[in-house]
């Protein structure tokens, strides 16, 4: 689910930071290493059903060892933007969000790849609120980052940018009321899959449940944003975004039925 993110994430930020991706070998070289590494890492879900001390010793490995590749490309993202004429469109404002959220959902990643921590965080809330800040800001922020990014391509219209501003403030918000306090009421032992739970736990959930209600409803001002955009608006260039890299952004927008009648010139892309 996060691959197709990475991708995303590697197209827009050198887009808005006005610099060629940093490290694009290493990058590449760090997707094919978490495509492989995540087949073999599965039972870290499963330290507490009684398997053999070599088999947790050998997914606890597996799994820290998966954080270097996921690393090299934070590190990248960051040095992409690093010293960059940046603009923080949309698009960039999600995608900036994600690199730092993920981040965050990654670090709790490697608590629970530990195996004595596991038994203390296994089935609490903690680990919702972990995957949680993996896929929710990971994934899904990332589909918005290229939402917004292609929308003007896709329609012929430029999006309301204030209106896609004001969309990821109240997501960006809404997800951290909504996951961050299931940290805390995880780590005081509040276990996940129950109907119901102890009044020590109230002021929290009820802190996550306000965040859910301003995450849930800011997606009914983005359906509304793409409709706008797609009604209409101000023309969108060929181009759409300055310094954008891909054949999409040499045609017209949006996209006409039959684009190219013989095949188009690639650009060299530096190695390094």
């Amino acid at each position: 689910m996060i691959l197709p993110a990475f991708g995303v994430v590697s197209a827009i930020i050198p887009t808005f930071a006005r610099k060629q991706l940093f490290g694009y070998t290493s990058m590449v070289y760090a997707v094919a290493s978490i495509a492989f590494l995540s087949f073999i890492v599965w039972a870290h879900h499963m330290f507490t059903v009684g398997m053999p001390i070599a088999g947790e010793l050998y997914f606890m490995y597996a799994t820290m060892l998966i954080a270097v590749p996921t690393g090299v490309k934070v590190f990248n993202w960051a040095a992409t933007m690093w010293q960059g004429s940046m603009t923080f469109e949309t698009p960039m404002l999600f995608a900036v969000a994600f690199v730092i959220l993920f981040t965050i959902g990654g670090l709790s990643g490697l608590m629970l790849a530990i195996v004595p921590a596991d038994f203390q965080y296994h089935d609490t809330y903690f680990v919702v609120a972990h995957f949680h800040y993996v896929l929710v800001p990971g994934s899904i922020f990332s589909i918005m980052a290229a939402a917004y990014y292609w929308l003007p391509k896709w329609t012929g219209n430029m999006y309301d940018e204030t209106l896609g501003k004001t969309h990821f403030w109240l997501s960006f918000v809404g997800v951290n009321v909504t996951f961050f306090p299931q940290h805390f009421i995880g780590l005081a032992g509040m276990p996940r899959r129950y109907p119901d739970y102890a009044l020590q736990f109230a002021d929290w959930n009820m802190v996550s449940s306000v965040g859910a209600f301003i995450f849930g409803f800011s997606q009914l001002l983005f359906l509304f944003i793409v409709i706008k955009c797609i009604m209409g608006g101000k023309k969108a260039t060929d181009e759409v975004w300055e310094g954008a890299e891909g054949l999409e952004w040499t045609i017209a927008s949006p996209a006409p039925y039959h684009t190219f009648s013989t095949p188009p010139e690639l650009p060299e892309r530096s190695m390094a």
